[in-house]
């Protein structure tokens, strides 16, 4: 059954239990339409006719930034040297070959390959809307809806940030492979943006892909269209300092300032990457409330560098979190990279608490996502659970007190054993129960879109 689907009321037992501040032993948590009807501390053992999750249950994570297509490179843009400019290359090579039908069958597989890593809700960050040339299908928006296809079958919550994606750089004409991205202007991305439609499990949110992607005059149509329907709105923010050079050769400012400039930033707004910023950026950024999403395994893999997380949210900004190119799916490892690699560049360490890392991989990302309704174990929430063992090789040994820590700073994707969303089961003792061979899924659909 697909996450479409109502679930029944259940009951879980929770070994123990991430409240936000603490690791609770014995937890019941009651589930009915999709969210928690009740939350019960001091229960030793599992009521009748419960089901038990052993481990340390936590909501569920909330993967920000995601291109699903992106999963088809891992491994071959590993391959000898290079720029974030030479791998775009290979990924265009990819995005060339995609159909509906294949990039729903990646996607259900990259969305499943989420699900069994503790993720519940992703951010996809959608630009591939056309066929090769910059043809529309006969549903405009067919790629977008095999995306939500595939979330629905692999179990999952997405936010489809349909992006407006018009510009090869400032002032120049879209390349070939671009052409599939573009929808000519702002004004024509929002007519076909217009017609995707929220649904249980799917809600809609707008992306500006960059300052270089969308000319400065239509930057406030794409914002607009995100206030009028209180979406979040998404952008892809100084990731390389080509962009701030060219930025300012066009404007004569950074790109954080053109984007504030044309009413870009605020509370719905989540910069991504955020990692070549000026004091007067981070400014802008945390004054306006404006949210970052850091990407450390994309950011370290493509060298782009290590954004300044712990001043932007000194300064204001909430953090979440993405996987964004998939070079892995983890989000814990997303969460302690942030930690670890703040440590290499100030040579401190303690930077963030496991608990406030956990925040921005759970409640924080998916109130980025248009979820504010997720992210917490407590009655009225959603029912998206994630449950980290305690006893595998990485994990064994601290005392339950301090699993939030064990959880960040030692597990990984492998130590998910149980993903709850909207009260059902989706993977149960470390198996997917809707895709139920998940390697053979990825392989053959990259296989599919591979020269």
């Amino acid at each position: 059954m697909p996450l479409t689907t109502q679930a029944r009321p259940t009951t879980y037992w929770l070994e123990h239990a991430w409240l936000g501040t603490h690791a609770e032993p014995g937890v019941t948590v009651d589930t009915a339409d999709g969210r928690i009807t009740a939350v019960r501390t001091g229960t030793d053992t599992p009521p009748p006719g419960a089901t038990t999750l052993r481990g340390l249950t936590l909501p569920g994570l909330a993967n920000t930034h995601s291109h699903a297509f992106h999963r088809a490179l891992r491994g071959i843009v590993q391959v000898g040297t290079g720029t974030f400019w030479t791998w775009r290359e290979v990924m265009y090579s990819v995005a060339d070959r995609l159909t509906p039908d294949t990039y729903y069958a990646l996607a259900r597989a990259a969305y499943a390959e989420m699900a069994l890593a503790g993720i519940t809700c992703v951010g996809e960050f959608h630009y591939l809307h056309h066929a090769p040339g910059g043809t529309r299908y006969d549903d405009p928006n067919a790629m977008g809806e095999a995306l939500i296809a595939a979330a629905a079958d692999a179990g999952i919550r997405i936010t489809l940030l349909d992006t407006a994606y018009l510009s090869a750089g400032f002032g120049a004409p879209p390349d070939h492979h671009q052409l599939r991205f573009c929808d000519g202007t702002a004004e024509r991305w929002a007519e076909r943006a217009d017609a995707l439609k929220e649904r249980a499990h799917a809600r809609i949110g707008a992306a500006i892909h960059s300052v270089r992607a969308v000319p400065a005059g239509q930057l406030g149509t794409v914002a607009d269209w995100a206030r009028e329907r209180q979406a979040p709105l998404h952008v892809h923010l100084s990731e390389q300092t080509a962009e701030n050079d060219a930025c300012r050769e066009a404007h004569g400012c950074t790109p954080a300032r053109l984007l504030a400039d044309h009413g870009a930033l605020g509370s719905r707004t989540t910069a991504v990457h955020a990692t070549h910023l000026t004091t007067e950026d981070i400014e802008l950024l945390g004054g306006s409330r404006t949210g970052v999403c850091m990407c450390p395994t994309t950011e370290r893999d493509l060298a782009d560098g290590i954004g300044p997380a712990a001043r932007l949210q000194g300064r204001g900004s909430p953090l979440s979190l993405g996987s964004d190119s998939h070079a892995v799916i983890d989000l814990l490892e997303e969460a302690r990279a942030m930690e670890l690699d703040e440590r290499l560049r100030t040579r401190t360490r303690g930077h963030w608490t496991a608990a406030a890392l956990l925040r921005a991989a759970t409640a924080d990302g998916h109130a980025a996502l248009g979820w504010d309704d997720a992210g917490a174990l407590e009655t009225g929430a959603l029912a998206d659970l994630t449950t980290i063992a305690l006893d595998s090789v990485r994990t064994a040994g601290p005392p339950p007190r301090l699993a939030a820590e064990t959880a960040v700073f030692a597990a990984s994707a492998a130590d998910v054993r149980h993903t709850v969303v909207a009260g059902r089961q989706i993977v149960r003792d470390g198996v997917h129960t809707l895709v139920p061979d998940v390697p053979t899924a990825l392989a053959e659909s990259i296989a599919a879109v591979r020269g």
